[in-house]
């Protein structure tokens, strides 16, 4: 995939003897994991179990609880280094994916997914964290954006594992889709097992934490408004964008992990770009300038099908698919944000998971509003509501001072 001449430049950036490599080869294998449950989700709630856009927006509430709960979570675990949460976060995962294979109805269902999203969310925080913490000085933004790309590199190969699985599956062999999908859910369970035993390593730091139990701080108070905002525009996309390509516009299983993976694969060159871009140029002029353009972004999502002809809308929505893909990665900036403001990793660690939490409270609102909203008023007002987030974003994130910077990227 790397020249030698790349791999050591990605070298480069971390710490000697820090861990980054059984750390990114268990992201790698989490990002497989999660491309396939990504892929295969929303089509597997449509097909299986009839989810109309309204259910989706109630499942969604109910998936995001444990992000809004995070805080409380690892208040209980403030003793458990970083390093133990990524092992705990991707075992409990790899449970909610096995108890998908028992049949159930849509409230068990639900359950079954909101265990495996309180592993996720578990992971979130003390994934960037550490990301930043194996970085060598001026390159944290580099990880960072080097595990997006590890992580959608994964995701490629998970989403291409679905279209595949799906298509020779149905049509060649002649499976039914709950046949596949449960095959699936093992695979994913295998694949969240073998994450946790990469993270596994002599370089691995096994020191207890000193996070407080809970912490939140005035210094960080943009940090949480900041979180507020993309927390609203954030669920919007994530509940109903695959929504309308698949309930407006017919795309099935096959299609839809199809264009997931095109979107991680985009992103496996563009996260680390995105990356550099953000260490170049300072996070705050990257949150202004991604939510400008995310607005436009919302709007088509809305209206496309007003504005295009029949034949091409679809094309249309599926490159606006892939810019929001790209746009997602930029936030990281914040992530960098609250790193500055930070006095060390355990206090960052505190933070992220309390703004983990912070978007949650508006996300978790935001998805069964949005799935009113759509039934009662339709999707270009959905959509002209997460415009205007974007814009708050925007404007929010111009009241950040400027970042002192080294004039040189990465200078130590």
């Amino acid at each position: 995939m790397f020249s030698s001449g790349k791999i050591g430049e990605i070298r480069g950036i971390f710490r000697e003897r820090s861990g980054a490599g059984a750390f990114f080869a268990s992201i790698l294998v989490w990002g497989v994991g999660a491309g396939c449950f990504a892929a295969a989700m929303n089509n597997f709630l449509a097909d299986i179990y009839g989810m109309t856009s309204m259910d989706r927006g109630w499942l969604e509430f109910f998936r995001e609880l444990p992000g809004l709960v995070l805080v409380f979570l690892l208040a209980v675990l403030h003793r458990v280094s970083d390093w133990k949460i990524l092992r705990i976060g991707t075992l409990i995962s790899m449970a909610g994916a096995a108890l998908l294979l028992v049949p159930a109805n849509k409230i068990f269902v639900t359950a079954f997914i909101m265990i495996w999203s309180t592993g996720e969310h578990l992971v979130m925080p003390v994934r960037s964290g550490i990301a930043m913490s194996v970085a060598k000085e001026g390159r944290a933004g580099q990880s960072l954006g080097l595990l997006a790309g590890i992580m959608n590199f994964g995701t490629v190969a998970g989403s291409l594992i679905v279209a595949g699985l799906f298509f020779a599956g149905s049509r060649l062999l002649g499976q039914n889709e709950t046949f596949l999908f449960r095959a699936l859910w093992i695979f994913i369970a295998l694949l969240m097992l073998a994450s946790t035993a990469s993270t596994f390593s002599r370089c691995a730091p096994d020191v207890p934490s000193r996070r407080p139990p809970l912490f939140f701080a005035g210094k960080f108070s943009k940090f949480y408004a900041l979180e507020l905002f993309y927390g609203a525009r954030k669920q919007i996309f994530i509940t109903f964008a695959p929504y309308v390509l698949i309930r407006e516009y017919g795309m099935t299983t096959a299609e839809m992990a199809l264009l997931l993976g095109v979107c991680a694969f985009l992103n496996v060159f563009g996260a680390p770009l995105i990356g550099r871009i953000t260490d170049r140029w300072g996070y705050r002029n990257v949150m202004i300038y991604d939510t400008v353009i995310l607005c436009f972004v919302c709007l088509l999502y809305g209206f496309a099908g007003r504005i295009f002809p029949a034949k091409i809308v679809t094309a249309v929505l599926c490159l606006n698919f892939l810019l929001d893909t790209v746009l997602s990665t930029t936030s990281l900036a914040a992530n960098l944000y609250a790193r500055d403001l930070s006095s060390g990793q355990d206090e960052l660690t505190s933070t992220l998971s309390a703004g983990i939490s912070i978007n949650h409270l508006i996300a978790i609102l935001a998805a069964p509003a949005g799935g009113w909203i759509w039934q009662r008023y339709g999707i270009g007002v959905l959509f002209s509501f997460a415009a205007v987030m974007a814009v708050c974003n925007s404007l929010f994130a111009m009241t950040i001072p400027r970042e002192r910077r080294s004039a040189e990227t990465g200078k130590e």
